[in-house]
């Protein structure tokens, strides 16, 4: 998705369009775009953290190692770099449907994967297949639901609602109509796998073969990165300039931000140290990069531990803590207060649709009363390690200190590959940081992915362990919508629920904040807050 799950803050976005949002390819330019020369040499990424799992689409649900695949795998469909509009410069000639229940998608001819191998519509069916099966315990295997035929809870080794047509054609019959599916195979969850997939998934994720532009030259080697290069037979439009990159694993954002300043990495996204936003533009000039991103940061709560099990309480803590004075001492301003889980610059945010965001410590003392919280025992306020949090998570917990008369303590001693695990086996013991950035253009993609029943882990990140049956109810009839109208309004009526309920505090709205080197041009960044790869040119190429 990119999940959605990201390791560094960021913030806000701008009013558009439901086609907005994206996962990759596509063209554009931008100030940074200077003279690029004839192409080839090298660049490194830094990665703020080592991918969760191993390097597979169906079990990369976080956003490092999704920056990693995107160079290495190519969905059906691509997102426009500038206007995030689904683009058909994937895999995909085609994806039609009838009725929005069973679609028919036709691939194109040529695209072979990394060892030489055809991609075919197998390709497709059974690395779905496989994603989807509850026995493989795959994080994303909740992004299959809506399929006929998966099962969450049992074993489906071949859901009834895939089947291959020919090598260049397969169908989908989804359990409910969904007119919006086409929008949602650009997340890297639904990319091909080859048959050596399937021979050794273990050595696969160590060194994935993928259909990308680049190709891993060798294995993932923990806490130092992996080196990935041009595949001369790679079948995409968007062909990519730079002969191979280099992907370096640096857990701390201060210290990925002065090997930049030192030329020894050559990109940081998707955030600059919170403490050098006020300068980092005067002292990088054109080199500091900023666009508007579609996600937002959020305070979770462990709605499985009994003292955050009343939703009085997470409306308490939500309304005692000031946004918009964090925004403004911690981060100068460089980040909005969120007023829903919905960011802006998705269809269907509303500016003003949690009343349990407004700042009011009058009412939050009244409702943390009402609900006979026992302040005498310290509060646990988690946050992974080395991604910039320790400030504004901390000015949260002075607030619920100075407001509710609550004691805090800190945890930020776990890195983010060691963090998500322990949330989704119902380790957090308080409020819990995480961000939540898009994988598709949609409103339901900030809803069902991390608040339905269904998205309970492992198979999705419902980790605040949220149910509530009538919001299910809701966004399932907002999927099964015949117009982006009516979806939007059972949408939001979701929203509501959601907000009344407060398992998640919202925080901010992003920006992508990132820079380059001066051994790099045209750096651009995707509203997923990943870097386009392969529009980068190295100065000496």
């Amino acid at each position: 998705m990119r999940r959605s799950r990201v390791a560094s803050i960021v913030a806000l976005g701008a009013a558009a369009t439901l086609m907005l949002a994206a996962c990759g390819g596509g063209g554009g330019t931008s100030p940074d775009s200077g003279g690029a020369a004839a192409g080839g040499g090298t660049f490194s990424v830094a990665i703020n953290s080592d991918p969760e799992n191993p390097l597979i689409p169906g079990n990369t649900t976080e956003s490092e190692g999704n920056q990693i695949l995107k160079a290495l795998f190519t969905p059906l469909v691509n997102y426009n770099l500038e206007t995030t509009e689904v683009e058909y410069t994937g895999v995909a000639e085609s994806i039609e449907s009838e009725d929005n229940t069973t679609w028919t998608v036709t691939l194109k001819d040529g695209w072979t994967f990394h060892d030489g191998t055809p991609v075919t519509a197998s390709s497709f069916v059974d690395a779905w297949n496989y994603n989807a099966n509850v026995a493989n315990a795959f994080g994303a295997s909740y992004f299959f639901s809506n399929i006929a035929g998966y099962d969450g809870e049992n074993p489906v080794e071949a859901m009834s609602g895939l089947a291959v047509v020919d090598d260049s054609t397969f169908t989908v019959t989804l359990a409910t109509p969904f007119a919006q599916f086409p929008l949602t195979v650009g997340y890297m969850a639904f990319s091909p796998l080859p048959e050596a997939f399937f021979a050794d998934p273990a050595a696969f994720g160590e060194q994935p073969i993928g259909n990308g532009p680049f190709r891993a030259d060798g294995p993932f080697v923990p806490g130092q990165g992996l080196t990935v290069s041009r595949f001369a037979e790679y079948a995409g439009d968007d062909q990519p300039v730079a002969d191979s990159i280099e992907f370096r694993i640096i857990t701390d954002i201060n210290t990925a931000y002065n090997e930049l300043l030192g030329g020894n990495v050559d990109v940081i996204r998707p955030s600059i140290p919170p403490e050098l936003i006020p300068t980092a533009q005067a002292e990088l000039g054109e080199r500091f990069i900023e666009r508007e991103a579609a996600g937002f940061d959020y305070m979770g709560f462990p709605t499985y531990d009994p003292r955050f099990a009343d939703k009085r309480v997470r409306q308490a803590f939500s309304m005692a803590v000031d946004r918009a004075a964090i925004t403004e001492a911690i981060f100068s301003g460089a980040r909005t207060p969120a007023t829903d889980v919905i960011p802006p610059v998705i269809d269907g945010h509303r500016a003003d649709a949690c009343q349990y965001c407004v700042y009011d410590p009058a009412r939050a003392q009244a409702l943390l009363a009402e609900s006979g919280f026992d302040t005498s025992q310290p509060v646990e306020l988690w946050f992974n390690s080395g991604a910039g949090h320790d400030a504004w998570v901390q000015a949260v917990g002075n607030q619920l200190q100075q407001n509710l008369g609550i004691t805090y303590s800190l945890r930020g001693d776990l890195d983010f590959a060691q963090y998500l695990p322990l949330q989704d086996e119902q380790g957090m013991t308080g409020p819990f940081r995480l961000g939540w950035g898009m994988d598709y253009p949609s409103p339901q993609n900030f809803l069902e992915p991390l608040f339905s029943t269904s998205a309970l882990p492992p198979a999705g990140s419902n980790t605040s362990f949220y149910s509530n049956p009538e919001f299910d109810r809701l966004v399932t009839e907002g999927n099964q919508a015949s117009s982006n109208e009516e979806a939007i309004a059972l949408y939001q009526q979701a929203d509501d629920l959601l907000l009344e309920d407060m398992p998640v505090m919202p925080m901010f709205f992003r920006f992508t904040q990132g820079a380059r080197s001066e051994n790099v041009e045209n750096v651009q960044f995707d509203a997923f807050q990943d870097v386009a790869l392969t529009l980068v040119q190295p100065v000496n190429g």
